[in-house]
């Protein structure tokens, strides 16, 4: 999923985006509302970690200029006022969390994770899109940068189960289970290689790696990241 984390003390951003990106999310980073706002109007971004004081405005305008173009964007507010006012305002504008500066990563990530979880629920949670290859595994459709890429049914099951488990290494062996179709007709270690191939042929382009190969286990699904 695609994440994009505003906040000006260049410090915690980095903090912030190092750990989304460790736990498999696409981050992009900003430290200005001007800079937030190019990346808005060039990308749709699943959550925004947003930083209410900013050198150069303030979030809740920005929240509210993101809710008007893209509403079911989510907002997690960053602050270090804990004021009941200004919590309220937030939410009024539509924000999904609130947070008060200083916090422990390792509770925000968990924040973050629950929210993104829920998120996909409410929609059904039978898509993934990062902001680059979008998958409708219900309609077997994909785009990768808004062109389509055509995938066999047999790609579409393993993307299933390596989307549906992030930063998890499937052994060959787990994998050849999940692939056991309806029909009963075998998938073997052959034609698993093969699958992984194409799909890496079809996705990882411009620098982009989805399927990581943990050699003498099995293969990692780590959602776009940049080799």
């Amino acid at each position: 999923m695609k994440l994009l984390v505003v906040e000006d003390d260049h410090l915690l951003n980095n903090t912030l985006c190092y750990n989304l990106s460790a736990a498999g999310y696409t981050v992009d980073a900003a430290v200005t509302k001007k800079a937030a706002v190019s990346f808005c109007e060039v990308q749709d971004y699943d959550l925004i970690v947003l930083d209410v004081n900013l050198p150069d405005g303030n979030g809740f305008d920005l929240c509210e200029k993101i809710k008007e173009r893209r509403p079911d964007t989510a907002v997690i507010f960053l602050t270090a006022n804990d004021m009941e006012s200004d919590m309220l305002k937030g939410f009024e504008l539509g924000a999904d969390d609130y947070v008060t500066k200083p916090f422990p990563i390792s509770v925000f990530r968990k924040k973050v994770s629950a929210l993104l979880a829920r998120i996909q629920k409410q929609t059904g949670g039978d898509c993934y899109t990062d902001g680059t290859l979008s998958i409708n595994f219900s309609e077997l459709t994909a785009t990768l940068a808004g062109e389509p890429v055509i995938f066999t049914p047999m790609e579409y099951r393993l993307l299933k189960v390596l989307v549906r488990n992030p930063q998890t290494v499937l052994t060959r062996q787990i994998l050849l289970e999940k692939l056991w179709d309806a029909d009963e007709n075998f998938v073997d270690e052959h034609a698993l290689t093969v699958a992984i191939s194409r799909i890496r042929g079809k996705i990882e382009a411009d620098g982009l790696q989805y399927i990581k190969t943990v050699y003498g286990m099995g293969y990692m699904w780590i959602g776009g990241t940049k080799k």
